[in-house]
């Protein structure tokens, strides 16, 4: 009797076991997700950081006065191909197949495709 008893223990810790290793695979899946999560907002904050830094540079104190200087600034800025250009150069995709998703350091034939176009 105290044989199967030890059997059943031995088996009953396995079966604790297999639980447990599940849980940590599921924890280190949702860790996983975190810290990537955590790596793309850190690159964007950085990122943004500089554009604002940019931007404060672009603009001149005499423009913070004059409303209409102050809005041609920030339309020099804002041109749409060199603002896809950065966000390429930053590391996201700028094609309609995957645009806005992270490029992941390789480039993209697509994305390269668009931006070499000539108007």
């Amino acid at each position: 009797m105290k044989e199967k008893n030890f059997l059943d223990t031995v088996m009953e810790f396995e079966q604790q076991l297999q639980s447990m290793q599940e849980q940590f695979s599921e924890l280190k899946a949702v860790v996983a997700r975190t810290m990537e999560e955590h790596h793309a907002l850190q690159l964007e904050n950085h990122h943004l950081r500089t554009r604002l830094d940019e931007f404060h540079k672009a603009v001149p104190e005499v423009a913070a006065v004059d409303p209409v200087k102050l809005k041609k600034a920030v339309m020099d800025i804002g041109e749409g191909y060199d603002n896809l250009a950065r966000l390429y150069h930053e590391g996201y995709h700028v094609c309609n197949v995957h645009f806005g998703s992270s490029r992941k350091g390789d480039d993209c034939l697509f994305c390269l495709s668009f931006l070499n176009k000539q108007n």
